[in-house]
């Protein structure tokens, strides 16, 4: 589904519309449960914040002013969502370590390719700080420009490559020790 037709689609919605309200429930539910779920890590609840994003997008669709993409709009509550857990609960992501460096290479996703077992990318993924692993998460598994990762999660473009950049160093320096361990054994 375009960019054009999710717009379509919010502004049906915006009149009360069920049956778009429907249609877009179909094409967001899977990626951005999944992009919840991997924030938290608790099926109930991030079904639970799933819920909440859509009444809200259900009430709030009239207000959507096509300042950015539906998906990035959509992800960006779930992910205020997300931070208001952790907010809540007591956990909040720490600030980069790491000074700000700028990847704009096209093999982003080497790091992640080059990796063909499932299981070693999960376990170097749940190594990284919960700021890099969004980064990453949003860039590969939900096909996020820099652009919109910085729009939902509200900071720089700039501090969104550098965290996706980070992010692919500490991956691959996991994948390699966690290779090399492999080949040993």
């Amino acid at each position: 589904m375009t960019s054009d037709d999710l717009c379509l689609l919010i502004a049906r919605i915006a009149t009360g519309d069920q049956k778009a309200f429907s249609t877009l429930y179909q094409v967001l539910e899977k990626p951005l449960f999944r992009f919840i779920l991997t924030k938290l890590n608790d099926p109930f609840l991030a079904a639970d914040i799933l819920h909440d994003v859509f009444l809200e997008i259900w009430r709030g669709a009239a207000r959507f002013e096509n300042r950015s993409s539906v998906k990035t709009w959509v992800f960006a509550i779930a992910y205020r969502k997300v931070m208001d857990v952790f907010r809540k609960n007591g956990r909040e992501a720490g600030e980069d370590e790491m000074p700000e460096l700028v990847d704009d290479r096209p093999d982003a996703a080497q790091c992640l390719i080059a990796a063909q077992e499932k299981e070693l990318v999960q376990h170097c993924l749940q190594t990284l700080k919960p700021e890099h692993r969004t980064a990453i998460e949003m860039t590969f598994f939900e096909d996020l420009s820099y652009r919109e990762i910085s729009e939902i999660i509200g900071i720089p473009e700039g501090t969104a490559k550098t965290r996706v950049f980070h992010a692919k160093s500490l991956l691959l320096r996991c994948l390699q020790a966690r290779e090399g361990k492999g080949a040993r054994s």
